[in-house]
């Protein structure tokens, strides 16, 4: 039974799924090893170095160009991916697990919009439906005069980069969409590193930490997860619709609270369980919005 329900789920959602669990394991990766007072922007290297290696293995190992076709839009794929990722490495270091995780995914409302006005992708109203819950629920989540304890009030600064690494990660969604006709995956994928190695050597400055060896595993795991949840992330970009396709992706922050109360002893506030049931409701309705509309698109064509 099981394996007849997956073989019924569209490959992009799969490749999502994948994406999802290998970006929330990222994630926590990441919080972990910051309390080794790692610096963010040397996450991100080591991030890069793992990826850059994996990447340009699997490039030679399709015998293709390394640099690809469109050159001006695989480098800015690799600087927007590169400065969300640092907004997003920031989020995760000084949010909970949760709340970092939930903040940073009003992605696909950016992507929704961006396509839409780039892609010329039409908004289905179950898309629309979902944007509305999600952004209810981020607004019930992070509004300040929903809670009595100021304390619980998250840190704006780190709301704000989780909101800038949702837009920095939406227009990278977009130009990935745009080159998922002329490039393959792996010369995409391969840009975001050989863009963010040299960009986060250059802001990390003299502020390097020796890792000892757990948090030099932990450096090492980012990279490896990280590449993985790209992987997922590109190929379902290549099947899906771009404001679909990231909206499957919700699935992280079940993930993520699961692995934050795991890990971190993290028991998200009332108004985070709130805010979070409102975006995946709204991603629910999407998801099955989505499959109606293909089903009936199918039955229309027979």
């Amino acid at each position: 039974m099981p394996t007849h329900f997956i073989n019924h789920v569209p490959v992009g959602v799969r490749y999502m799924l994948m994406s999802a669990f290998a970006f929330a394991l990222m994630s926590s990766c990441v919080k972990l090893v910051s309390t080794y007072g790692i610096p963010v922007f040397e996450i991100v290297a080591a991030r890069a170095v793992v990826s850059l290696i994996i990447s340009y293995a699997d490039i030679k190992r399709k015998r293709i160009s390394v640099w690809g076709n469109n050159k001006k839009l695989l480098i800015a794929r690799g600087v927007a991916g590169s400065l969300a990722l640092i907004c997003v490495y920031f989020a995760v270091a000084t949010l909970p697990l949760a709340e970092a995780t939930i903040l940073q995914y009003l992605h696909p409302v950016f992507t929704a919009l961006l396509a839409l006005v780039f892609l010329r992708e039409r908004i289905q109203l179950s898309t629309i439906i979902c944007i509305v819950f999600c952004i209810v629920g981020l607004l019930v989540m992070v509004s300040p005069g929903l809670t009595f304890d100021s304390t619980a009030a998250l840190p704006w600064l780190s709301v704000t980069a989780a909101l800038l690494g949702a837009l920095g990660s939406a227009i990278a969604y977009v130009i990935v969409k745009r080159l998922s006709s002329t490039e393959d995956s792996s010369v995409i994928i391969f840009y975001f590193p050989l863009i963010a190695l040299p960009l986060s050597v250059l802001f990390l400055g003299n502020d390097f930490v020796m890792p000892d060896t757990e948090a030099l595993l932990l450096l090492l795991f980012v990279g490896i997860s990280t590449q993985v949840g790209q992987i997922g992330l590109t190929k379902a970009m290549q099947t899906e619709v771009a404001s679909k396709a990231t909206a499957y992706s919700y699935v992280q922050v079940v993930f993520s609270i699961i692995l934050g109360w795991l890990f971190f002893t993290e028991l998200p506030s009332i108004w985070t369980w709130a805010g979070g049931t409102l975006i995946i409701i709204g991603a629910f309705i999407n998801v099955f919005g989505s499959l109606k509309f293909k089903n009936l698109k199918t039955s229309q064509a027979s």
